[in-house]
């Protein structure tokens, strides 16, 4: 497999496949693919892991791709503007919030994970659910904004806005903690918790998310009297 990601806040990742290689992608993620590519609807790991999948915001059925008769072409991407971010798998796990996954080798499996912390699951900003991407290959995903990637020395905390944070490896500590006084929390603009990681290892932190780019564009939105 070979690819290319293009564009700045409206990305496309484009992928060469040599005949018998597949991937894997989330239901709309197709954009474009040459006339030797073939496209079918699986429900990979079975019922169970495609309800799995719709809990996580997904459909129940995964998208494979396959070229035929030498190399083909498939371009793939997100939905709201933002920017999609290559992860090797076989390097070590990730954990993604619940709508982040955009495709992959056929070969990275896609499972629902929870969260371990209560106070993450009512105040962390993603909720009970994330997606865990494990195996070997390339994955790729997607979310709102722009992406900043980090590397977190062992011990190492960021303290991030809930919501924005979009990935982290496994061996990264994910937590919540208080934003600070009273003040602080009522008119800070941040709420009552921010989320910690804690390395070592990566995490994708996203500069906007869809909600704020909601909020965003709602006062510009044409409303009947």
């Amino acid at each position: 497999m070979k690819y290319t990601i293009t564009g700045d806040n409206l990305q496309f990742v484009n992928i060469q496949l040599e005949q018998g290689e597949k991937i894997q992608s989330t239901a709309n993620a197709m954009k474009y693919m040459s006339g030797n590519m073939t496209m079918n609807a699986k429900m990979k790991g079975g019922l169970l892991s495609g309800l799995k999948r719709s809990l996580m915001g997904e459909s129940l059925f995964l998208l494979e791709y396959e070229s035929r008769g030498g190399p083909g072409i498939v371009g793939l991407g997100g939905g709201p503007p933002g920017k999609i971010l290559d992860l090797d798998i076989s390097k070590g796990t990730w954990m993604v919030q619940k709508s982040g996954f955009l495709c992959s080798e056929e070969t990275v499996n896609l499972e629902m994970a929870f969260q371990k912390k209560m106070g993450g699951i009512f105040f962390g900003g993603e909720g009970l659910i994330l997606q865990k991407l494990s195996g070997n290959g390339i994955a790729f995903i997607a979310a709102c904004g722009d992406f900043n990637v980090i590397d977190l020395k062992p011990g190492e905390t960021y303290k991030v806005s809930s919501s924005n944070a979009v990935a982290w490896e496994e061996s990264v500590k994910f937590d919540i903690a208080a934003t600070g006084g009273f003040k602080t929390a009522m008119f800070g603009g941040e709420g009552l918790f921010l989320t910690t990681l804690t390395g070592p290892g990566k995490i994708v932190i996203q500069s906007m998310t869809v909600a704020d780019l909601a909020m965003a564009i709602m006062p510009y939105i044409p409303t009947s009297q």
